[in-house]
């Protein structure tokens, strides 16, 4: 298990400028869904980017943390979703 504001100090300590949406899915702790928009993911690969979130999460993605439902964009390609300029 993982307290989620544990999950999210996690997160912003590797990507300071994200935005992170971060959802428990069975509130046990250890399902959780992510949305991650950072500059970090600019000219990154989809699987790159996920690389660069698991890498921040180290070994809690080995036993803390079950299931991660993960999706990233760079901060342009969530403007681009989003209908901004």
């Amino acid at each position: 298990m993982m307290d989620p504001e544990v999950l999210r100090a996690c997160l912003i300590g590797a990507f300071p400028e994200a935005d992170i949406e971060l959802v428990d899915l069975t509130g046990t702790q250890d399902h959780y869904q992510a949305r991650i928009v950072s500059s970090a993911f600019d000219g990154k690969s989809a699987i790159e980017q996920h690389r660069l979130v698991y890498g921040a999460l180290g070994p809690a993605m080995h036993g803390p943390i079950h299931a991660l439902a993960l999706t990233t964009y760079s901060k342009a390609a969530w403007a681009k979703i989003n209908g901004e300029k």
